[in-house]
């Protein structure tokens, strides 16, 4: 029997790179998957393709900082599917600079994508996982949010704050059925590093003793691990992707 056979999965952000890995993933295992995004053309496209190997997926398009946006996709899901058994909550932007040339505009922007995104979506779907006393929540950390990064300080800020919602959901939730955990990737191969000076970009992996990048699958098999019954005794842990990753 396939992981997820029989489970109905929405990701965050799952119309390109981790999002898009983790959707095709879960869809591999048996979940029906319900994909987030803004990006309609690429989340549409990609239920397509899912739809034609047989899998039950819809797309939607998802303002995750909005509340009202998120509330109207949860109906439609339930309304759809009868149910959420797991959320991937993988929706993430940067907006980096020193902090001395940090913008309010910029702090404000990735605060409310990665960390009140979160919140919203949580909170919006949490209450059907509680009436039937099942769930897995599995939240995007990244291993700057535990190190820290220069450049980065809205965007540790939020990843070092999904930690910590974290530990506090998996204390709340737990006792109702819940688990909710979260994966810290380290340097992946996606566009998200695309901006990253090559120069930095070699430094990092040196720092990595696996002396690769991580792909979006790395983090995709993590998500899967943690939304499986095979977790079921894993709640508030906080699970490195990241080959290892030394930080000077």
């Amino acid at each position: 029997m396939r992981r997820l056979e029989n489970k109905v999965a929405v990701i965050t952000g799952g119309a390109q790179g981790i999002g898009k890995a983790t959707a095709e993933k879960f869809a591999s295992e048996g979940a029906s998957v319900v994909v987030w995004d803004m990006n309609e053309e690429k989340g549409l496209n990609l239920a397509k393709e899912l739809q034609k190997h047989g899998i039950q997926t819809a797309f939607q398009s998802v303002n995750v900082v909005k509340m009202e946006s998120v509330e109207l996709a949860t109906k439609k899901t339930l309304e759809q599917f009868g149910k959420i058994d797991i959320l991937i909550n993988n929706a993430g932007i940067t907006k980096d600079a020193s902090f001395l040339k940090m913008t309010s505009e910029q702090w404000q922007q990735v605060i409310d994508v990665n960390l009140t995104g979160v919140f919203n979506c949580t909170k919006a779907i949490a209450p059907s996982m509680v009436e039937r006393k099942y769930g897995r929540i599995v939240n995007a950390s990244s291993v700057v949010g535990i190190y820290g990064n220069f450049g980065q300080t809205n965007y540790v800020a939020t990843k070092a704050g999904v930690i910590g919602m974290t530990q506090v959901w998996a204390r709340e939730l737990g006792r109702k059925g819940i688990t909710v955990n979260a994966v810290a990737p380290g340097f992946i191969a996606t566009d998200m590093i695309q901006t990253i000076p090559e120069k930095i970009l070699e430094a990092i992996k040196e720092k990595t003793p696996l002396q690769r990048f991580g792909t979006p699958e790395d983090v995709a098999n993590a998500y899967c691990f943690l939304a499986s019954d095979e977790a079921s005794f894993i709640n508030g842990a906080v699970i490195s992707v990241d080959g290892g990753y030394i930080p000077a």
